[in-house]
This record gives C-alpha cells, sequence and structure tokens, in this order.
C-alpha cells in the first residue's frame, strides 16, 4: 500500500514538470508539444542533479508499464476512417511501422547503455 502511494505521489512530481513545460511552452512559441518542454525540463533537472532519480523512478516505471494503454483509444480511432485504407493510408501506414522500428531501436540502446552502466557502477 505504501509502494502504490509512493507511485502516485512520484507521477504527481512528474506531472509537475508537465505543467512546467505547458507554462514554458506559452513562452517560447516553438512547434514542439509541451510535454516535450516538459521532458526537457526534467532532464535538466536530473542532469543538474536538482532532483533525484529516487524521486521518480517508481512512477516513472510504472507510467512506461501502463504505456500501451495511452495508445489504444487513438488505434482504435483510426479504424472510424476509410483513408487509412487507400494509397495515402498505405503511406501512412508504412511511415508508421519505420518509425516504430526506429523508435524501438533508440529505446534498446538507450536501455543497454543505461544496463550497462549500472552494471559497472555496481562492480
Amino acid at each position: 500500500m505504501i509502494k502504490l502511494g509512493i507511485i502516485i505521489l512520484q507521477v504527481c512530481f512528474l506531472h509537475v514538470f508537465l505543467f512546467l513545460g505547458t507554462a514554458l511552452k506559452q513562452m517560447i512559441p516553438l512547434p514542439i508539444p509541451a510535454s516535450m518542454f516538459g521532458l526537457f525540463l526534467l532532464f535538466l533537472a536530473l542532469y543538474c542533479k536538482l532532483i533525484k532519480l529516487k524521486w521518480v523512478e517508481l512512477g516513472a516505471k510504472w507510467l512506461m508499464a501502463e504505456l500501451l494503454l495511452f495508445f489504444i483509444p487513438s488505434a482504435v480511432g483510426i479504424v472510424n476512417y476509410q483513408q487509412i485504407f487507400s494509397i495515402q493510408g498505405v503511406k501512412i501506414v508504412l511511415l508508421i511501422a519505420i518509425s516504430t522500428i526506429i523508435v524501438m531501436g533508440m529505446t534498446a540502446l538507450t536501455a543497454e547503455k543505461i544496463s550497462a552502466r549500472k552494471r559497472s557502477e555496481q562492480h
């Protein structure tokens, strides 16, 4: 029960960075989503050691574990559009497939580097 409370607090803490990103987006009108501004602020705070990784780690792990659930509504919504299955739709699906492979590859490389770094720190 305590672990659940910690996860909830950490997810709320992560949302603070989303709100900060939204405020920064209002000041800097770049074509970048506010969530990316927030993610960059979180990265800077972690890199500069303003916050400790353990303050957000459990909440971030939970969000990553449940990430697929956040995409289900948009995936189901695509079925409503017939143009997805046209020639233009084939291009879109191909682009999505290629970008997914790139994201999976970059995620695997990043996870491997982090895992190697943690192993080297333990020895």
